[in-house]
């Protein structure tokens, strides 16, 4: 992932941010709290970590799907462009 190194602060800290929202979970549940404020806090770790999945597979098509050089709108970047709204669209559900 050394094309990540560029992102690697950002990503960081989404993966900081869903260690305590998972910490939160087992808290939660070791001190038997309602299911609804459990399962609530599990939703939201489960959109974190879907935003994280999302970020890294557009930095990687970026990366290694895009000339970079050749400019934004070549038909690749443009392919490339639409691909990545659909993996949005599709980890947002």
């Amino acid at each position: 992932m050394g094309h990540v190194a560029k992102e690697k602060a950002r990503l960081l800290n989404r993966v900081k941010r869903l260690r305590g929202q998972i910490e939160a979970i087992e808290r939660a549940v070791e001190a038997d709290g309602e299911c609804a404020n459990v399962l609530q806090q599990a939703t939201s770790c489960r959109g974190a970590l879907d935003g994280f999945i999302a970020e890294v597979i557009e930095d990687h098509i970026r990366e290694h799907m895009v000339d970079q050089s050749a400019g934004r709108e070549t038909p690749q970047s443009l392919a490339a462009e639409e691909l990545i709204e659909i993996v949005h669209q599709y980890l947002k559900k």
